[in-house]
């Protein structure tokens, strides 16, 4: 049975896109529906992986790309990087008509540097498109809005997950495939996206073969690293312990092929102006596009995230910094993480373009909402106000409970009451 199209916030930033550029470019993994949101604004379509039409598609590339480009606008090229020149092709064309909209590619891999002639800067505008969010997927109640934290709203609303249903959403995914499937259906959504990563993308991301079982004890060693710091060298260390040594230079490689498929996701550090001489740490957090991943590296399921609470606590984390992600991109907005010498952290800074930002600590139950409310009550007395905002917000964001403001001003938020 063919499955209802389940909306989504890049709906509306693809459509603000198409007004504002002539060409959109959707990036993001497979299978996290760029083709079908694409499709919904499209006025024709040039389906590049169609079977029947392919090596036709491919040969009209190589002799007159702008044949391709014919159609009623905004016109789709979904996988155009499969025929790379149409890149070139859409940019000179952008430059000829003078319109905007006129273009939506898609893709689930970047193509290499040399690949294309042009940046596309000022023609084609880049829109990253990642996995379903608990509020795109109908799990989040949407009580408290982003937005409205941004705006000085005080959050109110009751958690509409439990911590086994968060174990589900964790290990499902935010796929649009598994999303209102059976159980057992949903669940294996995840694991065929691993298999079809570590077996055949990977390899054919930039022509290099590469060992499937490397790739995935890679995988299983970023799963188990998920939502830390942990460096280059704490990963080669973690995959001896797998009996099968990967050097420095191949693991440079393979984590580079995976973050051109979208696969790995890693979150900056923040540099914001402290009043203190603290010094910060510059370290990334390490997070899978979509925390399902990890739980498929894992080889685990929701059953077995309840049983062990220390690798739930993480994958939550990179549950919430998913969320966080969609909802901070519709404000034109970027997730970053904070930690400093003196182990100070934070680990989430929404910081919006126009100089707000909000500080979040995440934590699944509630005994350590108070220990989180107070770094978060440490960091903002050590940011420099003569210098940037003060927070517009602090939250604690958790797997359960209330949606409040403390007593202390921190608010404490249910991810399942979260939305835009």
């Amino acid at each position: 049975m063919k499955q209802n199209y389940l909306s989504r916030i890049a709906d509306e930033l693809l459509n603000k896109a198409l007004d504002s550029s002539g060409a959109v470019y959707i990036q993001g993994p497979k299978w996290c529906g760029k083709t079908w949101t694409a499709r919904r604004q499209a006025k024709s379509v040039l389906m590049m992986q169609d079977p029947d039409e392919t090596a036709n598609y491919l040969r009209t590339a190589e002799v007159k790309p702008s044949l391709l480009l014919q159609g009623e606008t905004p016109r789709l090229l979904d996988e155009w990087q499969m025929a790379p020149v149409l890149w070139d092709a859409v940019r000179y064309a952008v430059d000829q008509r003078g319109e905007m909209g006129q273009f939506i590619l898609t893709g689930s891999t970047l193509p290499l540097d040399h690949e294309v002639m042009h940046s596309g800067t000022g023609r084609i505008n880049r829109m990253l498109m990642r996995t379903m969010s608990l509020f795109e997927s109908g799990e989040s109640n949407g009580q408290v809005s982003l937005e409205g934290l941004f705006n000085g709203d005080e959050p109110q609303g009751l958690a509409s997950l439990d911590i086994g249903d968060i174990a589900f959403a964790i290990s499902r995914g935010g796929w649009p495939a598994s999303i209102n499937m059976g159980t057992k259906v949903s669940l294996q959504q995840a694991e065929h996206y691993l298999d079809a990563v570590v077996e055949i993308d990977i390899s054919r991301v930039d022509g290099v073969e590469k060992d499937p079982a490397r790739v995935r004890t890679l995988m299983k060693s970023l799963a188990r690293n998920t939502a830390t710091t942990a460096s280059l060298t704490t990963i080669q260390n973690d995959i001896s312990g797998d009996d099968n040594n990967l050097a420095a230079n191949t693991v440079r490689t393979y984590l580079n092929g995976l973050e051109r498929l979208f696969v790995i996701e890693d979150q900056p550090a923040w540099n914001p102006a402290l009043r203190s001489r603290s010094r910060l740490r510059a370290a990334p957090k390490r997070h899978f596009i979509d925390p399902s991943i990890a739980v498929a590296a894992l080889k685990t399921n929701p059953d077995g995230l309840l049983k062990d609470f220390n690798t739930f606590g993480y994958l939550f984390e990179s549950l919430c910094i998913r969320d966080l992600r969609i909802y901070a991109q519709s404000l034109n907005g970027d997730i970053f993480h904070y930690r400093d010498n003196t182990d100070l952290e934070a680990d989430a800074i929404i910081s919006l373009r126009d100089g707000r930002w909000g500080a979040v600590e995440i934590k699944m139950g509630q005994k350590e909402v108070g220990k989180a409310a107070e770094n978060l009550l440490t960091l903002k007395e050590r940011i420099n106000v003569e210098k940037m905002n003060p927070p517009s917000f602090l939250m604690v964001l958790t797997g359960n409970g209330y949606a409040i403001k403390r007593k202390d001003g921190v608010f404490c938020v249910p991810i399942s009451c979260l939305k835009t």
